[in-house]
């Protein structure tokens, strides 16, 4: 919106011109994502007190977590809020990139809420059921991949995608690629979901993630660095950097509040948005397969998951980990739970700096 009120003005103020660049408008939305953290989160967090929405603990995790019972939850709606005003005041919402992955995270935010609101709300421990969660993200990642592949913006997304440390190469999905970006986006969901366990774990590796696809969109939009960085170049992927640059403003400003001791909780509303807006901008980039060392904890976390109940259901009921996923496997090890989240956020960090690196790998 300010996009469109200031860039207009710039023939007549010279000042105003800044406001056309994605740097500054980045910026912007960084801002603007932590003050309304700053600002709301506290009123948010008494509301949520007030009217007893509330964490509820599993039975049957781990015993230190007893005393997270009764803090406030649901705090993914301020994430949303977060994300989507700064992307709507600073960007431009007649790029489709942009439209795309704001529509991602509202619905994957709502299928979230549905989850979160029958659980707290309504008190039914299960919350919405599995199957249904999983074909509500199923149906809106098959929406995604058919508008992208026959209604987008260029005949970029034919089927193929880049492949790591091979810039002259692709991989050739054929009819398999919206099934692929179904698989991307899904399990991108459900992986940061299985990581939200710990005080700042999942929401602190979300801000790296977002902070490296905020480069990946900058220089993929840009025809001069893409060209010399020999990456694809996607006209108006640009745009992305906004989005992701609220994402990270909007993380750090939950991180305030939900770091341990954490006063708020984010909620299914919040971990199925972020992980689906992440698996989502990666598609967008045709960087599938590059998100998996960008978010190499998320995918230990869900792998985890995996191994376990397949070793349950396999190998005699025996198990691989103390707990699934990951991070409750150290837990039980000994670790303290800051030691916990800081060592798998330094190696998100590690992911991260990787993931920049093969930029310039030829």
């Amino acid at each position: 919106m300010l996009y469109y009120l200031l860039y207009p003005l710039s023939s007549e103020i010279s000042g105003v011109n800044i406001f056309r660049y994605i740097t500054v408008r980045s910026a912007g939305a960084v801002v603007g994502a932590i003050f309304i953290w700053l600002m709301l989160g506290p009123l948010f967090i008494r509301l949520l007190n007030k009217f007893q929405v509330r964490e509820r603990v599993r039975a049957d995790g781990p015993s230190g977590h007893k005393q997270k019972e009764g803090t406030p939850t649901m705090g993914g709606l301020i994430i949303l809020s977060g994300i989507i005003i700064p992307t709507v005041l600073w960007g431009n919402l007649t790029n489709y990139f942009v439209l795309l992955v704001l529509g991602i995270t509202l619905f994957l935010g709502l299928i979230g809420f549905m989850d979160d609101f029958l659980k707290v709300i309504l008190k039914k421990p299960t919350g919405l059921v599995g199957r249904a969660k999983l074909a509500g993200q199923i149906i809106l990642s098959l929406v995604f991949a058919l508008g992208l592949s026959y209604w987008g913006p260029h005949d970029l997304y034919d089927g193929t995608t880049g492949i790591p440390f091979f810039k002259n190469y692709v991989l050739n999905l054929g009819f398999l690629y919206v099934p692929f970006i179904v698989t991307v986006i899904t399990g991108s969901s459900n992986a940061v979901n299985l990581t939200d366990g710990l005080d700042g774990l999942a929401i602190g590796l979300c801000a790296i993630c977002f902070a490296v696809f905020a480069a990946l969109s900058y220089l993929s939009g840009r025809a001069d660095y893409s060209q010399y960085l020999q990456i694809e170049h996607i006209p108006g992927a640009g745009e992305l950097t906004i989005y992701c640059a609220s994402a990270m403003g909007a993380a750090a400003g939950f991180l305030w509040f939900n770091s341990y001791p954490a006063e708020v909780f984010m909620g299914d509303t919040g971990s199925l948005a972020l992980g689906g807006a992440i698996g989502a901008i990666a598609v967008l980039l045709k960087k599938e397969l590059l998100l998996v060392i960008v978010g190499g904890v998320f995918v230990m976390e869900a792998l985890s998951v995996v191994i376990q109940v397949l070793s349950y259901k396999y190998r005699n009921k025996k198990r691989v980990f103390k707990m699934a996923p990951l991070h409750h496997h150290f837990e039980l090890l000994g670790w303290a739970e800051p030691k916990v989240v800081n060592r798998f956020w330094i190696l998100g960090a590690l992911f991260a700096l990787f993931t920049l690196a093969t930029l310039k790998i030829r």
